[in-house]
């Protein structure tokens, strides 16, 4: 079991967390025509800002109330009205997603008040969704800012059951976690719609974020799920929650509207899409479709072709802790040795990574780490290649930010085509790494005949002339 441990040094040297804020935004953007908006000054929101255009290539939308330092100090009930007109007005957003940031949490203000005094104020917003999530960025990471939206989201949004309480078998809800990409959801929907379900995805990053060209420009997200389709959510038979972060969301959707619901701590993995596919053929009655038994097969060759490449690794990891667990757990079970893993904030995942222990810092202990242990293949986001450059080991790009490659939005690691393409990635990595440094590989071996004769050796003809 590894225990988690906190680190000693009073800052952090080279960050590994996004903010609570930034992963709150992130939320809302998986729904259609929202508008994600940060209490706070105009740098915060700039900077997560630049972060998402450059992990996704895209134009993305992000609000401020812009708050100045006597705004600050006197609190920021004008701003935030201000700011919730302006969007109202100049974008008609279908929904507003307000994240409060570190300026605001210690100033205190009072959001929720602040939100039935702009309602009394504007009868014109009375329809409009204003969801509120607290999500103070000097504590936290960004999976506890998702956790916290869509738990909002879920709570404010979603109607409880309808008066005849009846359900459709067929309608399935998704609450995936900030670890999955739009190309997982993608793939995600495609395993569902195969046995015969239709999947609700809250957030739906896939329908905003996948990279596509709408028709029209519009100022808010160009896709997503709706505001009326997360309101019949609890109509559906089951809610599948995939992350350890995800059962907060899980719980308030059972709680509110009675639908029960299966948590999947992973989805990399030969041992858990068996079990994931298995408990879709049972909620829908129907066999495992026969692409997905070849798609096995496929991932299980994978796994005996690439394990001579990644087995005896020592791997040094930095993510947050459902990613952390996922990725880890996975290349464990291909024989890599969890030497350094290092995460962002506390999850119960954290103990079942399997090393020895887990710290709670930023890239500048994961290096450490990896240096003094000795490791040999790295994987966390674009942030850690330098350090991958002084350590002269294989580096894997994996969580946010991705901004130095193309196609992060598209990366796939879930259902068995996901797990087979990861490794696949990672194995090259390695091999390309060896064949650069110039370690023996069977491609360079020459047969004996090939080698020239030095003069403590004769042929056949010299020996038989003597």
């Amino acid at each position: 079991m590894a225990i988690a441990t906190l680190p000693t040094k009073a800052c952090a040297v080279n960050p590994l967390k996004m903010s609570q804020p930034i992963g709150g935004a992130f939320a809302f953007m998986g729904l259609s025509g929202a508008m994600p908006l940060l209490h706070g000054s105009q740098g915060c929101t700039s900077f997560g800002l630049t972060l998402f255009v450059r992990h996704f290539k895209e134009a993305v939308p992000l609000q401020t109330t812009a708050m100045s330092e006597v705004a600050t100090v006197l609190g920021g009930y004008e701003n935030l009205e201000q700011a919730i007109l302006n969007i109202y007005n100049r974008t008609k957003p279908k929904i507003i997603g307000i994240c409060s940031t570190g300026v605001t949490e210690t100033n205190g203000d009072d959001v929720d008040a602040y939100l039935k005094l702009i309602r009394d104020k504007h009868p014109q917003l009375a329809k409009l969704p204003l969801v509120y999530v607290s999500t103070p960025d000097f504590k936290g990471a960004f999976q506890d800012g998702w956790e916290k939206a869509v738990a909002s989201i879920v709570e404010l949004l979603v109607e409880g059951p309808n008066v005849n309480g009846l359900r459709d078998p067929s309608r399935v809800n998704v609450l995936p976690g900030c670890h999955l990409t739009p190309g997982d959801l993608d793939e995600l929907r495609a395993i569902l719609e195969d046995f015969g379900l239709r999947p609700s995805f809250l957030p739906d990053l896939a329908g905003s974020l996948d990279g596509h060209i709408p028709d029209d420009f519009t100022p808010t997200t160009i896709g997503g799920i709706g505001v009326d389709e997360i309101a019949s959510m609890g109509r559906a038979g089951w809610t599948i929650a995939i992350g350890g972060q995800m059962r907060r969301a899980a719980e308030v959707m059972q709680a509110r509207t009675g639908v029960p619901f299966r948590l999947f701590e992973r989805l990399c993995g030969l041992g858990p899409n068996d079990e994931f596919v298995t408990f879709l053929s049972e909620i829908s009655g129907r066999p495992v479709p026969s692409k997905y038994r070849r798609q096995r097969g496929q991932l299980t060759d994978a796994m005996l072709d690439a394990h001579f490449h990644i087995g005896g690794r020592k791997l040094a990891i930095a993510a947050e802790p459902d990613l952390l667990f996922d990725l880890s757990s996975m290349l464990h079970e291909m024989g890599a040795q969890v030497s350094a893993a290092v995460t962002t904030t506390q999850s119960a995942v954290i103990e079942r990574i399997k090393t020895k222990e887990v710290l709670i810092g930023d890239l500048e202990d994961l290096e450490e780490l990896a240096r003094t242990k000795h490791c040999d293949l790295l994987i966390t986001h674009s942030h850690g290649r330098q350090a991958a450059a002084r350590l002269k080991i294989p580096f894997y790009r994996a969580g946010f930010p991705m901004f130095d490659r193309l196609g992060a939005g598209h990366q796939l690691s879930v259902g068995y085509r996901g797990t087979r393409a990861l490794i696949f990635d990672i194995a090259n990595l390695v091999i390309a790494d060896r064949e650069e440094n110039h370690q023996p590989t069977p491609d360079r071996w020459r047969p004996l005949a090939a080698l020239p004769l030095t003069s403590g050796h004769r042929s056949a003809a010299e020996r038989s002339t003597a």
